[in-house]
């Protein structure tokens, strides 16, 4: 534990940085580790003086990078994969407003094209043909159709 406090800043960051680097999952490019060691750098000393260099409004900024791409969102019929946290989700509204977001929001984070779907097809199919079983939407119609063959045999 003695050895963690004796760290400086700049040893601290490196060996965090080393450890991202370090990760099977991380895609880094050799342009981005000084970015990263920097940010993680400012990031510790910050926290090591008591104050943050965070930017609080970090969600306002458009810097959002995306979990997945595009194609692997959408890869698959039975759910849709979330740019923010990279999890499946058979419809998005909710995980979204978890975050403080709306659609119209998230497409803009993301830039993504403004029919980017919100549910999944195979889900959206189901509960259409849940809808209909039930009889859904087809109230109005019966009733239409009721008073005009009434009119028709009252002649």
């Amino acid at each position: 534990m003695s050895e963690e406090t004796t760290l400086s800043p700049l040893e601290f960051a490196t060996e965090l940085t080393v450890a991202w680097l370090g990760n099977p999952n991380t895609r880094a490019t050799a342009e981005e580790v000084p970015d990263f060691l920097q940010k993680m750098h400012a990031t510790v000393s910050g926290l090591s003086a008591g104050t943050t260099t965070l930017e609080s409004d970090d969600d306002d900024s458009g810097d959002h990078v995306p979990a997945v791409s595009v194609r692997k969102s959408l890869a698959s019929k039975d759910h849709i994969i979330s740019m923010i946290d990279g999890k499946p989700y058979k419809t998005l509204r909710r995980h979204l407003s978890t975050h403080g977001l709306t659609p119209e929001e998230y497409r803009e984070r993301y830039n993504l094209k403004p029919d980017y779907p919100m549910v999944a097809p195979n889900y959206s199919q189901a509960r259409r043909a849940m809808a209909k079983k039930i009889g859904l939407g087809s109230k109005g119609r019966t009733a239409k159709s009721a008073t005009s063959n009434e009119g028709k045999t009252a002649k």
